[in-house]
């Protein structure tokens, strides 16, 4: 597994899918041309409202990924990109992330598994399983950049799911985002690097940021954090992207050093 360079793109999506795309698209290409050899996008990047979600819903080969793929052919690079993605139900959509090769080909599908459906008072109010449908599988794509597993925003409060990432080798954990808020100044950060100090791998987390339809506002605050639990770059506020290395002898320094995962006992 060689070293390599990571982007992480950090959006303010709205409910217009060709003006999100065009900034997508854009700062792809400025990531690529600093040198980026993957990018990813946050939660919901091709729209992102509280409305007709299941009617901006696109099948596999729909315009969404066809320009996913295209920017990762383009450009030579692997790209993970969200989207909603449509199903039997014509009211739900799954929440999805793909994984694409530098060659557009499409390596890995994650569909969210874990549901936001979260009341807090007056602050957050949501019920994503009113236009959703939870996926039912983890998963990674073996690459030779490394073993990459995904996962998508909530789902970063359930372990589980990133022990078995683990499990199945994961060096590097992908967390499309739109983290709320109100949750997020006291939660992000603090689980990040927590799920990548348990599991010793990096965490790629591309984030939402900033007012979206209808009264939300996202958190921000897109990071890549290392296998030590070291947040090694962090975005400012509004549209953008971070860089930083993926390093396969951090990864084994950090497993050898404190080998917890070979330290693990199982019980009843």
């Amino acid at each position: 597994m060689p070293s390599f360079l990571v982007a992480a793109i950090q959006l303010n999506s709205q409910d217009r899918p060709e003006i999100n795309m065009d900034t997508i698209s854009t700062l792809t290409s400025d990531a690529a041309q600093n040198g980026a050899q993957m990018v990813a996008l946050p939660e919901s990047a091709h729209y992102l409202s509280d409305l007709h979600m299941a009617a901006h819903a696109e099948s596999m080969d729909g315009p969404t990924l066809s320009i996913y793929r295209q920017l990762a052919k383009d450009h030579g690079i692997y790209f993970c990109g969200s989207f909603a993605e449509r199903t039997n139900d014509p009211k739900r959509a799954f929440n999805t992330a793909v994984l694409i090769s530098p060659e557009g080909e499409i390596i890995a599908v994650y569909r969210k598994i874990h549901l936001f459906d979260v009341a807090i008072g007056d602050a957050v109010d949501h019920m994503e399983s009113r236009h959703t449908l939870p996926g039912d599988r983890s998963v990674v794509a073996k690459t030779p950049c490394g073993v990459m597993g995904l996962a998508i925003c909530y789902d970063l409060r359930f372990p589980e799911l990133f022990r078995q990432l683990g499990d199945k080798g994961a060096d590097i954990i992908i967390i499309p985002a739109a983290f709320t808020l109100y949750t997020g100044k006291d939660h992000w950060e603090v689980l990040l690097r927590a799920r990548a100090i348990e599991n010793q791998v990096y965490v790629v987390a591309p984030a939402q940021w900033g007012p979206h339809p209808v009264n939300k506002t996202c958190f921000g605050n897109t990071m890549i954090i290392d296998p030590w639990g070291t947040v090694i770059a962090r975005a400012s506020e509004g549209p953008g992207y971070i860089l930083a290395p993926v390093d396969t002898g951090r990864i084994i320094k950090v497993r050898s050093q404190l080998p917890c995962l070979q330290n693990r006992r199982f019980f009843n």
